[in-house]
């Protein structure tokens, strides 16, 4: 069993930076691979970023590609997602996930456990 509570969301210019933390309890943790996710108003859920179990794989949406950056640290138990250069389409809620297949997924129906989400804001 993987807990998972987001930190780090509000509102941020167009162009600029954010950084959301994920942070989960639970013995496994570096079993699992992660991945964010996000869900625009209206929208359907749409994957972000993964990283596998090592922290030696990562996978990333075509549309965030070079701007985002998701990391991990097995020892805190954390995973983190760098947004840079925000763009106001980017406004969504955003959830981190663990996958016990421990590798980097793209499909939300591999994930196991999701956090409860928070909002990010980029204004125009």
């Amino acid at each position: 069993q993987v807990q998972l509570v987001e930190s780090g969301g509000g509102l941020v210019q167009a162009g600029g930076s954010l950084r959301l933390s994920c942070a989960a309890s639970g013995h496994t943790f570096s079993r699992y691979g992660m991945g964010w996710f996000r869900q625009a108003p209206g929208k359907e859920r749409e994957f972000v970023a993964a990283i596998n179990w090592t922290g030696g794989n990562t996978y990333y949406a075509d549309s965030v590609k070079g701007r985002f950056t998701i990391s991990r640290d097995n020892a805190k138990k954390m995973v983190y997602l760098q947004m840079n250069s925000m763009k106001p389409e980017e406004t969504a809620v955003y959830y981190c996930a663990a996958d016990r297949t421990l590798g980097v997924s793209s499909d939300s129906t591999t994930y196991d456990y999701w956090g409860q989400g928070i909002q990010v804001t980029v204004s125009s």
